[in-house]
């Protein structure tokens, strides 16, 4: 009986630790730690967990992940971590499979602080699956996406840690573009454009070239057929070392590869023509990819557009400094003028986390966080107010709360913001709030 118990016992061990691991942003016991699970061990183990900055700490690791915003890649962001204000950032963003995610960042001071940066991918049921890690000591991560999809991006630097940093976002192509540039080829025709008066979809791209222009192996692997189609003619399929799915070249006027050879990226497999379903068109590759699923969309495995992200326009000198709206402003959850959004009365208080393009991250008076236009923003002082005798300067906008210190005469505060009936003004190298 006791045996049976204590087996019992084990598996109800087992089905908690496999739904902690299946519902929790942490990857359950088993896994190996990630630099920032390391850090948190670290902090609860030194009992740092239950003081007031540490609580906020973890707070942010959790804000990040729950509530993060939406931006466009290629992204750039410059920004400021304060020691006296924990803080994450989270982001969220869409790639495309067949697309090298690359997230780079640079700090200052560049030693003596970590930041940790955590790449998640977003399941269909909006739970969330871990991908990869880094910190500081290796300032560069880069993911192959393996699906289409939304995924997550958390930064959050160590407790007690003052750091400016700079991180960006951008993606490259995973294969190599299976015509040589020299060759000046052109994308005419994309994944899903109508074929044979719209009874099929397009399921590849093609790539014009003059007659005979040669095409070359994307990848390093090995080919796995050449043979002949009614629709692409005369075809050569090939494998890439490791992957799941085959290239498929179509439409060759010769092919000059043969069944079972190992290739190299770069290597000629054959020479454009017009074979096949192609003879009225002009010289072209039909270029395809297949897995075992069926077609999928080649362009992001080999477009060879590199887009950089927007040159930072707002001005830098005002990051983690207080700000208000100089009119009506649109606050948005993301950097994109169609991404949800609240509205923010004129002289709204705002603190400015970050920079991108013209945009500045800020934090409003309750909390709340968003991307607000760059020319909606002012950081001077905009009036003077009465402050009497006795007044107290609160922490925040409640009577409640903290007092930072009581107006030891009557004097005057500049006011750098307002929300609700308090102004946020600064008195003798002070900030905080006062009633209206």
């Amino acid at each position: 009986m006791m045996r049976r118990v204590c087996s019992f016992a084990i598996i109800i061990y087992i089905i908690a630790v496999c739904l902690y691991s299946c519902t929790s942003a942490h990857r359950g016991f088993f896994a190996t730690r990630t630099p920032h699970e390391r850090y948190e061990d670290n902090l609860i183990n030194a009992g740092l967990k239950e003081t007031a900055l540490g609580m906020q700490w973890f707070t942010a690791a959790e804000k990040g992940i729950r509530t993060p915003l939406s931006i466009n890649l290629p992204y750039k962001e410059t920004g400021y971590f304060a020691a006296e204000r924990p803080d994450a950032a989270g982001y969220v963003f869409t790639c495309r499979r067949g697309e090298k995610l690359i997230i780079t960042l640079s700090q200052k001071p560049a030693e003596r602080c970590k930041i940790f940066i955590d790449l998640w991918q977003y399941n269909s049921n909006k739970t969330i699956k871990y991908l990869q890690s880094a910190d500081t000591t290796g300032s560069r991560l880069s993911h192959e996406i393996e699906q289409d999809g939304s995924y997550l991006l958390r930064v959050q630097p160590e407790l007690l840690c003052s750091v400016e940093y700079t991180f960006t976002l951008t993606t490259t192509p995973t294969l190599a573009f299976p015509v040589p540039q020299s060759a000046n080829p052109k994308v005419e025709s994309v994944w899903g454009d109508n074929r044979d008066a719209g009874a099929r979809r397009h399921e590849g791209i093609d790539i014009f070239a003059k007659f005979r222009t040669p095409v070359i192996a994307a990848a390093d692997g090995y080919i796995t057929g050449v043979n002949e189609n009614k629709l692409g003619g005369k075809v050569v399929f090939m494998r890439p070392s490791g992957k799941d799915y085959v290239l498929y070249y179509a439409h060759l006027d010769s092919q000059l590869a043969y069944e079972g050879q190992v290739v190299k990226v770069g290597d000629t497999l054959g020479l454009i023509g017009n074979t096949g379903n192609a003879r009225t068109t002009p010289s072209h590759l039909h270029f395809g990819i297949y897995t075992s699923g069926g077609a999928i969309n080649p362009l992001p495995f080999v477009e060879a557009t590199v887009q950089m992200p927007y040159n930072t326009t707002a001005p830098l000198d005002a990051v983690n400094s207080y700000a208000h709206t100089t009119r009506t402003t649109n606050l948005y959850a993301g950097t994109s003028r169609s991404a949800e959004k609240t509205s923010l009365p004129a002289f709204s208080l705002l603190h400015i986390a970050a920079a991108a393009a013209n945009w500045y991250k800020v934090i409003t008076a309750d909390s709340t966080e968003g991307f607000v236009s760059s020319d909606n923003v002012a950081t001077t002082s905009y009036r003077k107010v009465a402050l009497p005798q006795g007044n107290k300067l609160y922490e925040q906008p409640d009577t409640a709360a903290a007092a930072k210190l009581t107006i030891a005469r009557d004097t005057v505060g500049n006011v750098l913001g307002s929300y609700n009936r308090f102004y946020f003004v600064k008195y003798k190298e002070v900030v905080g709030w006062v009633e209206m």
